[in-house]
């Protein structure tokens, strides 16, 4: 196993990385890699790098009799855990619920340890940049994926055998990992460690996951075809024999929801305003799977409170969530423990969901509870919450559902109804601040190349509330109701907080791009020509800050622009006198 220090990591970044790199050049390494001789076209990958692209560890997690529950094994053997990331693996998450014998898969999320370094190959934080916002990394957070089995076995003094294979990962493929698990984990308990130095073997000759690409994901016989974020196939030795999943990342939205998709609408202004929101279940399966259907009814909206699909009393934001002396932060917490109902009976919104069936027959209306009746134990699933939606209940999608379940439609297909009834209204919902943001953006003939480039105008909530008589949601939208409101709301969220952060980037990202442009549109030689040699050495070394700030924010810039003022940067210093020449051309800026 080979280890990487931070000379080999150092050395890996300089060979990526150069003056003028652009969100092209990114690709084409990134595409390198996903070819046969990819490795002698992109020399920054070490041994485990293109397995650190897709998951951070591997874990297995069993129980000792005189030691309780322990890591048994972290593999790859270089991978690092913090004592409070261990913690979370051991005491959280892997014997959910003794009653349950057989396999459960689910899926967590817990906060990185502060300090811990990110990003070890510079293509990679590029391939991000190319994702979608619900299918970025979030830096601050890794994702476990669980496949926990739980047997009688009575060679062993406990009487059970219990044990957990755990992916740990930055990515939210949720459908993905838990596809890979549920072909490696049932093998890997009836073999040994060298089954699983394999598997990490296999994940280690992936190509990086590069959007918009079909690639070939082997392990242990099995080729997954992934094309991120479309569609995965897995295939057998027979190609005959194939099965088709929808997804990297979705949950089956209509299971998740079946319990309470009478109040569907309601949840989705409940997750779009970033209220708090506890769903009670009764397993970490449901619990998890919930959670996520919850977060991605918002999409293509990032939603960006904390969320967490499975939390328990070991959480280390334990007190921080559930006490009473402040209000319930923006979070949506995912529980299993009957403890919570009493612990998080102040919250302002709780889920009660039974088991997650496959629904077989129309369920029943159940009313929207006041909080009052939540009881500690026993109570009835459904929605507990004083709070009154914003906008009219559209009975259309209840009916189009309750119909397919009459029909015995498929659950895929109803879950493809449900998503794309949640796309419609969080796209009418947006798209009028899309477009009062776009205006805030300068003209481009604002844009001198002699001048730092022009400020975004400030965003005005009275000025935006003012577009919306003529330009609001009721152009693409059917649905009555108090719309101002909603928005007045939404303004004051962690969600409009960051998606207004994520637009201010890219359009000061797309300023900083078009003044390149104009700079590269200039004739800077004959500028040079006219002016002292002091400012001209001011000039150049402000057009090498630019290169490096384009490289290093990744500008959406061309490569044939960069290579342009690249140039222009040559000529204007072979213009000036040898001494000088010698000085700019081996100097760097930062």
């Amino acid at each position: 196993v080979a280890r990487r220090g931070p000379c080999a990591i150092g050395q890996a970044r300089r060979r990526c990385r150069s003056p003028g790199r652009t969100a092209e050049d990114g690709e084409d390494a990134a595409g390198a890699l996903a070819e046969p001789d990819g490795s002698d076209r992109c020399l920054s990958l070490l041994p485990w790098d293109r397995f650190s692209a897709w998951l951070h560890c591997v874990c297995v997690v069993g129980f000792d009799l005189e030691l309780g529950q322990a890591v048994e094994v972290i593999y790859p053997p270089h991978s690092k855990l913090t004592d409070k990331e261990v913690k979370y693996c051991l005491l959280v998450y892997l014997f959910p619920y003794v009653g349950c014998l057989g396999d459960t898969q689910f899926c967590f999320r817990f906060r990185q340890s502060p300090g811990r370094k990110v990003s070890f190959c510079c293509f990679l934080d590029q391939l991000d940049r190319d994702l979608p916002v619900y299918l970025k990394k979030d830096p601050a957070y890794y994702y476990g994926y669980v496949y926990f089995r739980q047997v009688r076995d009575k060679s062993l003094k406990r009487g059970y055998f219990q044990k957990s294979l755990v992916l740990i990962s930055k990515l939210p493929y949720i459908h993905l990992f838990r596809t890979m698990l549920k072909q490696i984990a049932p093998e890997y308990f009836e073999k040994s460690e060298a089954f699983l130095e394999a598997v990490c073997s296999d994940v280690d000759r992936w190509p990086p996951p590069i959007p918009g690409k079909i690639l070939h994901l082997p392990v242990m016989g099995i080729i997954m075809k992934v094309n991120t974020p479309a569609l995965i196939f897995v295939e057998g030795a027979d190609a005959q024999i194939s099965m088709a999943l929808p997804t990297v990342h979705e949950v089956d939205l209509f299971r998740c929801f079946c319990p309470v998709f009478f109040h569907i609408q309601m949840l989705w202004e409940l997750v779009l305003l970033g209220e708090p929101l506890v769903v009670m279940a009764p397993s970490p399966s449901e619990s998890s799977e919930t959670v996520l259907a919850l977060v991605s009814c918002i999409s293509p909206l990032k939603y960006c409170s904390d969320f967490r699909p499975y939390f328990t009393i070991h959480d280390s934001e334990f007190k921080e969530y559930t006490t009473r002396t402040q209000a319930p932060p923006s979070v949506i917490l995912g529980v299993t423990n009957p403890f919570f109902a009493k612990t998080l009976q102040h919250w302002p919104h709780i889920i009660r969901i039974g088991d997650l069936k496959l629904p077989g027959e129309v369920p029943k209306q159940v009313k929207v509870k006041k909080l009052k009746n939540l009881k500690t134990l026993d109570s009835k699933p459904g929605v507990y919450t004083s709070y009154k939606p914003y906008l009219n209940k559209d009975e259309e999608i209840v009916k189009q559902l309750q119909k397919g379940v009459q029909q015995k439609r498929p659950t895929e297909a109803q879950s493809v109804i449900l998503r794309r009834y949640f796309l419609e209204l969080t796209e009418s919902f947006i798209i009028p601040l899309e477009r009062y943001v776009a205006s805030l953006m300068p003209l481009q003939k604002c844009i001198s190349p002699w001048k730092s480039p022009p400020q975004l105008r400030q965003f005005s909530q009275d000025d935006f509330m003012k577009t919306l008589e003529k330009a609001g949601p009721q152009l693409t939208s059917g649905l009555k109701g108090d719309w101002i409101g909603l928005y007045r709301h939404f303004l004051k969220s962690p969600n409009f907080d960051g998606w207004f952060r994520s637009r201010q980037k890219e359009m000061t990202q797309k300023l900083e791009a078009l003044h390149l442009e104009a700079l590269c549109n200039e004739n800077l030689v004959f500028w040079s020509q006219k002016h002292t040699e002091v400012e001209t050495v001011d000039l150049v070394l402000k057009l090498k800050n630019k290169l490096l700030q384009a490289d290093r924010e990744h500008l959406p810039v061309k490569t044939d622009t960069l290579k342009k003022l690249q140039t222009h940067i040559n000529d204007i210093i072979l213009a000036l006198p040898e001494d000088l020449q010698d000085i700019l051309l081996k100097t760097g800026t930062t």
